[in-house]
């Protein structure tokens, strides 16, 4: 790496100061068509192959991670129809495993900032492909468990948020929607992999099935590894737990907005195939449509309003007003009573949860204050996140028990959180504002 000084009367052998215009250069910089002598360490490039690119293995990465966690829904129904257990047992594994996918994130993002990416990309992948096939060998509860919620689990934590974190560090001005479209990658694996087990499942059988998802996943695991180029950052010592970003009390009042959200929001898409079955009376099968459904509405909404945040609204009001618009669907919930109703609901919830979960990334990335804690600082934000999907289903399920099996203080339970969240969000994008304008002021 070369030092340039531009100060006149400098010597290069001296130490250079805090507000010199020493100019240090990126190495990365040598792969664009940019003059290397022009940009700041550190500094985004914001466009480019080698920018753009990056989104592929991150995209790969969310459709092995949340992609196959999400789509649990199948998973759920074939144990509790062979293994003739109770749901709420059964659920359990994906609870787990979408979990540890929240908090191994926390921390492989230090490690990611620690200069390991593709090391922790690398055995993630491995992990979350000996799961698949492990899981595909499994006849009992406590095996299933270990493969699908345990192996999976670990292994999508650390391949997702080091390569989630790396599109981070290549843009600033288009951060949103590059980090939208590698999180399009949790939709497209929510779709593939559920599509995968249920129609190949009747033909092969559930093994065949589940290991198909597994070989598919290596090729991709293959193709995401040989893309991954992390930058070359200057390193900052740091903690596992970086317990100073929480001296941001924008950051902080944003990682207490996100729990709340959190809690309820995963909530809503495990029990919505069941409110399905149990209350507008579909059957097993077509329920777990409304996962594809979904998902393959979700798929647009994350660019377009990651592009939105780009250019108009800013990553951190678009998130708080997607989770607001998210609140309002959770209590337009209860108005749902009959099929069509059903689809109708499905469609837009799709839309609105894409928007909101598209963007959470790029939200939580215009708090850290030096790109070299990229990593550790989304990630501690989606670690605390995880304790909320932990015990978001549970609580959400005995609601419905104490209720007599009805859904309704559930529904108003879930929407109340995510209004309350949603609103300290937004709260959160005022304070940022205001503490820009006595920084440009200064």
């Amino acid at each position: 790496m070369m030092i340039t000084s531009s100060s006149e009367g400098s010597s290069s052998s001296q130490p250079e100061a805090k507000n010199s215009s020493t100019v240090l250069v990126r190495e990365d910089a040598t792969k664009m068509d940019v003059p290397s002598d022009t940009i700041p360490l550190d500094e985004p490039l914001d466009g480019g192959w080698l920018a753009w690119s990056q989104i592929i293995p991150a995209h790969i990465a969310n459709m092995m991670s949340w992609g196959y966690g999400t789509g649990f829904s199948v998973f759920q129904l074939y144990y509790k129809q062979t293994l003739n257990l109770p749901a709420s047992q059964v659920s359990w594994i994906g609870s787990i495993q979408i979990f540890l996918c929240f908090l191994v994130g926390m921390i492989s993002g230090r490690l990611s900032d620690a200069g390991y990416p593709r090391h922790l990309y690398a055995i993630g992948a491995v992990m979350c492909i000996f799961g698949m096939f492990m899981t595909s060998l499994a006849n009992t509860y406590w095996q299933i468990l270990l493969a699908q919620g345990f192996c999976q689990g670990i292994g999508a934590g650390l391949m997702f948020m080091p390569a989630t974190a790396n599109v981070a560090t290549y843009f600033k001005k288009k951060r949103s929607l590059a980090v939208s479209l590698n999180g399009c990658g949790s939709s497209s694996g929510a779709i593939l992999y559920p599509a995968l087990v249920q129609f190949l499942t009747p033909k092969v059988g559930f093994p065949w099935a589940v290991r198909i998802c597994g070989f598919i996943s290596i090729a991709l695991a293959i193709a995401g590894f040989s893309l991954l180029k992390p930058r070359k950052l200057r390193r900052v010592p740091a903690p596992l737990l970086d317990l100073s970003a929480f001296k941001n009390i924008p950051y902080t009042l944003f990682t207490v907005g996100a729990f709340l959200i959190y809690f309820s929001l995963f909530t809503m898409l495990i029990y919505i195939n069941s409110f399905a079955r149990e209350s507008i009376g579909l059957s097993d099968l077509e329920s777990i449509n409304f996962v594809l459904i979904n998902n393959a509405v979700a798929m647009p909404a994350r660019p377009l309003f990651g592009y939105i945040a780009d250019r108009y609204v800013g990553p951190v009001d678009i998130y708080g007003l997607n989770c607001l618009a998210l609140g309002i669907m959770a209590f337009g919930w209860i108005g749902v009573h009959k099929r069509a109703d059903m689809y109708a609901y499905s469609v837009v919830m799709g839309f609105v949860n894409g928007a909101a979960q598209g963007i959470f990334s790029s939200a939580a990335s215009s708090f850290v204050e030096d790109v070299g804690k990229m990593g550790t600082w989304i990630g501690m934000a989606f670690g605390l996140c995880g304790f909320a999907t932990l015990s978001g289903p549970p609580t959400m399920g005995a609601i419905i028990d104490a209720s007599g099996g009805k859904y309704i203080w559930a529904q108003i339970w879930a929407g109340s959180t995510i209004v309350i969240g949603s609103t300290i969000i937004l709260i959160t994008s005022r304070l940022v504002v205001r503490k820009s304008r006595k920084a440009s002021m200064v």
